[in-house]
């Protein structure tokens, strides 16, 4: 199983950025698949998922400012962000399972300055 994530950067709070991520060694269309992020010091946090029929959960602070999607046929994750704030710099991870075991992307950065 390889997750790629994609599309971290530095912006200035109010913007957005659209991060991917790319999967390959899983049943994409059957997978449910997940957003979580670690800022510095805090512990790795679910920041969205969405199931393999496209149904999402997102957490509280970022609701309404996140939204995540997927491509079943590219097999690729999406989470476009709008109105970061400083508290959303972090790395971010993709994540899914596979028979019961969890996999996680090598993560892509986000930093986003007041």
């Amino acid at each position: 199983v390889q997750l790629q994530a994609s599309g971290g950067g530095s912006v200035q709070a109010g913007g957005s950025l659209t991060l991917s991520c790319a999967a390959s060694g899983i049943n994409f269309g059957i997978s449910t698949m997940g957003w979580y992020r670690q800022a510095p010091g805090k512990q790795r946090e679910l920041v969205a998922s969405i199931t393999s029929s496209g149904d999402p959960i997102y957490a509280d602070s970022v609701e309404g400012r996140f939204t995540v999607s997927r491509d079943n046929t590219r097999r690729r994750l999406y989470l476009q962000t709008h109105s970061l704030q400083p508290d959303d710099t972090a790395v971010y991870y993709c994540h899914t399972t596979r028979q019961g075991r969890p996999y996680w992307g090598q993560g892509t950065l986000v930093t986003v300055s007041s």
